[in-house]
């Protein structure tokens, strides 16, 4: 059976992924901070889908962690990797510690990149792969750090699909908006305001995200809505766009999605 690496795969996208490749044969390697909850999940996965599961507990905040599962990244034959791993922090960058953003760039950014690195060798070796790196319609507005992690992960997916064009390795960035999920709640982000016509639902999210690889898309956007604002996002003058979306202060105007 082909084998998958999830990252954060507890709740929210990244159970999506893991329900849904199950679904598929893939056998899961699980990877999350959360023991209890990796194998309350590793054991409906295999109930529910007879593949194979390992629940592998890691803390992505920590450096040494992060080269831990690089390792069993590159000791494994792993066909479908999956950087979802990712947190948000309430406020403006001045509102925040140091040691929060930088928490939040190792999650969001090092340990993307470091796994990335790991998983590639053996993919274009194999020629075959796919890689889903879950960034957000964020990535395209000014919403402090996090939407700066989130830049990086779209343009580090689209740098890689052009590096491994050929190759038989299919780099994806993942780019939901609003999501039903635990992300604002974990984050204390009060998001009362939005509009349930923003929402959009996991499975959506992960079916779009695989339909899009299949069709050797590189960035998928999920929703209607998402699609128009996404496209809106990246044409407009940057001026324009850092007047409409930066932080100033804590706000949920805009999506911090996982």
């Amino acid at each position: 059976m082909p084998r998958a690496l999830i990252t954060g795969p507890t709740s929210g996208i990244g159970q999506g992924f893991a329900r849904a490749l199950a679904a598929q044969k893939h056998d899961l390697v699980l990877v999350s901070r959360d023991e209890a909850r990796l194998s309350t999940l590793a054991d409906q996965l295999r109930a529910d889908y007879g593949v194979a599961t390992e629940v592998v507990r890691a803390d992505l905040t920590d450096r040494s962690d992060i080269e831990r599962i690089a390792e069993v990244v590159r000791a494994s034959e792993i066909d479908v990797l999956v950087n979802n791993a990712g947190f948000g922090v309430k406020g403006g960058f001045l509102d925040t510690s140091f040691e929060q953003e930088q928490q939040m760039l190792d999650v969001l950014v090092t340990a993307v990149m470091q796994l990335t690195h790991a998983a590639v060798p053996g993919m274009v070796d194999r020629g075959r792969g796919y890689i889903f790196n879950v960034s957000s319609v964020a990535s395209w507005i000014t919403g402090g750090t996090y939407s700066a992690a989130k830049a990086w992960a779209t343009v580090f997916t689209e740098s890689l699909a052009v590096e491994l064009s050929g190759t038989g390795v299919r780099p994806i960035a993942v780019c939901p908006g609003f999501t039903h999920t635990e992300f604002h709640q974990r984050a204390g982000m009060q998001m009362d305001s939005v509009s349930e016509w923003m929402w959009l639902n996991v499975d959506d999210v992960v079916s779009q995200a695989l339909r899009d690889a299949r069709a050797g898309r590189v960035i998928s956007v999920a929703g209607t809505q998402y699609k128009a604002l996404s496209s809106l996002l990246r044409v407009l003058p940057r001026p324009l766009v850092r007047k409409a979306t930066g932080v100033r202060q804590t706000s949920s105007r805009f999506p911090q999605s996982r």
